[in-house]
Formats: structure tokens, sequence, C-alpha cells
């Protein structure tokens, strides 16, 4: 569906391809994981290319469901900043974090499945919705926002690269984002520590974190999201995710 992902498994190296464009190319063990954004048109065509031939499945991408989400009480300079020292702080920011986001490791950690970041929350708001930030028509959330006190363990629920690790950005606060490989890149926002550093391995349940309302937050809370290359996915969909060996197993 909107948002999900399908990960497989093919020949080591072998050439992915969607609707005729190439994607990615499998790890050596030969896993790979396309993403679908939460506005990604019906048809999926993918294909497997190798020196000994080609092998084609057609996919049906379902629609999501996505609700309303508004939030007010929100500072203006959250909503629509103006000041221009601030404006050119959000784009220094927003060039740094497009690095992090830009990572491609070559790696296949998608493979093992998603485990919860957070654990015994509530799920204070899904991935999708229109938001609408005092009163103020925005672009979809991309997230999905997990309650709990500030200063619950964040845990990477996957075993990667940080490809992005600071505090104190105007929007997300503390921000880490992890590179799970083929450019599977998940990123945690609003955190009021960050316990880790670009360019460090992580393995699946490590913290990596502490739950926080840094920056635009109006409550405690994780800010969990998930991008496969410049597609926005639900992360909450590829939790549980158990692969199995020798065939493409869509998850959501």
């Amino acid at each position: 569906m909107q948002g999900g992902a399908v990960v497989g498994r093919t020949a080591p190296r072998a050439t992915v391809l969607l609707n005729g464009v190439p994607v990615t190319q499998a790890s050596t063990a030969g896993w790979f994981v396309i993403g679908f954004d939460r506005d990604a048109p019906p048809p999926a065509l993918i294909t497997i290319q190798t020196p000994d031939g080609s092998a084609e499945h057609q996919a049906t991408i379902a629609p999501g469901t996505f609700d309303i989400q508004r939030i007010d009480g929100l500072a203006q300079d959250q909503v629509a900043p103006s000041d221009p020292a601030l404006l050119a702080r959000i784009a220094a920011e927003g060039q740094r974090k497009a690095v992090g986001f830009a990572s491609r490791q070559d790696r296949d950690d998608f493979r093992t499945g998603f485990i919860w970041p957070v654990q015994a929350t509530r799920r204070s708001s899904s991935f999708g919705g229109q938001r609408i930030l005092n009163g103020e028509p925005k672009r979809p959330h991309y997230g999905v926002d997990l309650a709990a006190p500030v200063g619950t363990p964040v845990v990477a629920p996957a075993a990667g690269v940080v490809s992005f690790a600071e505090t104190g950005l105007h929007f997300e606060g503390g921000l880490v984002l992890i590179d799970h490989g083929q450019g599977l890149i998940t990123a945690y926002l609003h955190l009021s520590r960050v316990e880790v550093s670009a360019g460090q391995a992580v393995v699946q349940g490590q913290r990596i974190g502490a739950v926080g309302q840094e920056g635009r937050a109006t409550g405690p809370h994780l800010c969990w999201r998930m991008k496969w290359r410049d597609q926005n996915l639900d992360p909450s969909l590829l939790v549980g995710l158990a692969p199995i060996a020798g065939t493409a197993q869509p998850h959501g």
C-alpha cells in the first residue's frame, strides 16, 4: 500500500528496476528493498536483471487512508518563520540533513525486520495525515508519533550506520538518522538527548537517544520517520517484517 515497502531476495548484485527505471542493486547476499511513497501511483512493475536473465513481478499499490491532523498553540516561528537570520539557520540545517538523507550504505540491515524504537507508549499521530498548524494547511505528516515521557529510551529498530546526529535543530530539536542500507533511512525527531554520532554503526535494540519535546512539538513524543531515497514511508508497516529467503515479501 502507499507508504509501504517490498523486501526481497534474488541473485547477488542483481539490478532492480521499478517501472523500467533502475532503482537499486541487490546486496552481496541478494537482498533488496523498494519503498512506495505516501502518494505512489498504483502500478508497480518490479524487474530483476542478472547476467543470466531477468524476471518481473507486477504489483498494485493500494491506496492508504490518511486523516486530518489539527495542531494549535504552536509558536508562529515554528509554523511560518520569517526572520531572515532564522531562515538562514533553517536553510543551513536543511543542507546538513540532506547530506544525511543522501547516505547510501552498501548494507542490507533491513532484511531482519524492525522493532518499535520506543516501548510502553501510545501512538499519538499516524503517518500521512494532512497537517493543519495554527489553522494553516501544511504538507502531510510523514512520521508516526509515539507519545512517551521525556527521557524514555529510544533504541535503533534495526542495525545500520548513523548518517546524521545533532541537537538543537529548529524544527526537530535532537535528530538522528540511521541508514539501514540501499537508501532506507529512519529518522528520530524531538530527542532530548542524542547518544550516537555520525558514522557510528549500531545494532538492533541499541540505545540512540531519549524522548523529548524539542523543536516543533507540543508535548513529549518521538516522531519516527522513514525514507527510501526520496520516498516517504510509514515505518510502522515494517515492524515485525520477517522475509523468507528466496522470495519477495511485500509488507504494507
